[in-house]
């Protein structure tokens, strides 16, 4: 599939040429990243999960890559992880199921305006 070792040495030299080449950008990153840490309301395992998943949804390699570091980091187990990405999965069914309906509404309005214009 991917050389995960590899893509993630090559992701983070690249994003360090981004933040020489855009300092600010890289900060304001870091800044928003850090932001939830900082309450300590949640475990810094859960955080990652929680990023795993959202990462799966977003289709976001570089992050799947840095989560996956992470939450191991953390001590998250391979159950655990498996649990995250499950709700990643129902979510993504959840978000197809309410696009669905939307689509039928859509479908429905162009519908009826085709028709009167007709």
């Amino acid at each position: 599939m991917i050389d995960w070792t590899t893509y993630h040495r090559e992701l983070l030299a690249r994003i360090g040429e981004l933040g020489r080449l855009s300092p600010d950008t890289l900060k304001g990153y870091k800044t928003l990243s850090a932001a939830g840490e900082a309450t300590h309301r949640l475990s810094p395992k859960i955080r990652e999960l929680i990023a795993l998943a959202v990462a799966v949804t977003a289709r976001c390699d570089g992050c799947i890559v840095v989560h996956t570091d992470a939450a191991l980091k953390h001590g998250a187990t391979p159950e655990e992880i498996s649990e995250a990405l499950g709700v990643a999965v129902a979510l993504n069914a959840g978000a197809a199921l309410v696009y669905s309906a939307r689509a039928l509404d859509a479908f429905a309005a162009r519908q009826s305006s085709n028709t009167a214009v007709a």
